[in-house]
Order: C-alpha cells, then structure tokens, then sequence
C-alpha cells in the first residue's frame, strides 16, 4: 500500500459525509424489518384455522407475506453492513493517514 494522500482522506471523508444518512436509513430499515416480521407473524397466527400452536407457527412461517419480509429483511442487513463495512474502511483509511503523518513529523523532526 501507497501512501495515503490528503486528496485520499478527502474522498474518504466526503464519503463518510455523504453516506451517513443511507447507513442510518439502512439501519432503520433493518430493524423495522425485523419488528414488522413479528408483527406479521401474530397477524398470521390470528388468519390461520389451525388449532394448535405449532401447526398455526408453521403455517405462519410458510406463509409468502413472511417469506417476503424475510427477504426483504435479508437485502436491509445486505445493504446496512456493504454500507458499514464501507464506512469502517474510510476510517482505518483516516487512520493509516494520521500514523502517516505522525511518523513524518517525527521523521522531518529528526532530521532537523
């Protein structure tokens, strides 16, 4: 790996800038998800005819409205972690920067 320039750190922190609220929008998609898919789940234990617990919990998560949560669950998680992931890698980007820096300065010192 190169040297990280301040055009690099730049780009990382107009990145950071600019997808901050699509992580937190992925984010709250995510867990909205995952409350709706309990709230589908009772809506479906109330629709089904079966009488027992488990036959009305099988029916719920066969149902295609649940599958379709859980799908749609899978690309909110999907696009929250591309995007965190993403963020992390502009930070240790920063970070590899500062130590950069910080041992230039130290190296500019000593030869002064």
């Amino acid at each position: 790996m190169g040297q990280i320039t301040e055009a690099h750190i730049e780009k990382a922190l107009d990145f950071m800038r600019d997808n901050a609220g699509a992580l937190a929008k992925a984010k709250a998609e995510r867990i909205y998800l995952e409350q709706f898919r309990k709230s589908k789940k009772a809506i479906l234990f109330g629709e089904c005819d079966e009488s027992t617990v488990a036959a009305k919990e099988n029916w719920a998560y066969a149902h295609p409205d649940y599958v379709q949560i859980l799908d749609g669950l899978k690309a909110a998680i999907e696009e929250e972690e591309r995007l965190k992931w993403m963020m992390t890698s502009a930070e240790l980007k920063v970070e590899v920067w500062r130590t950069q820096s910080a041992n230039n300065r130290r190296i500019d010192g000593a030869h002064q």
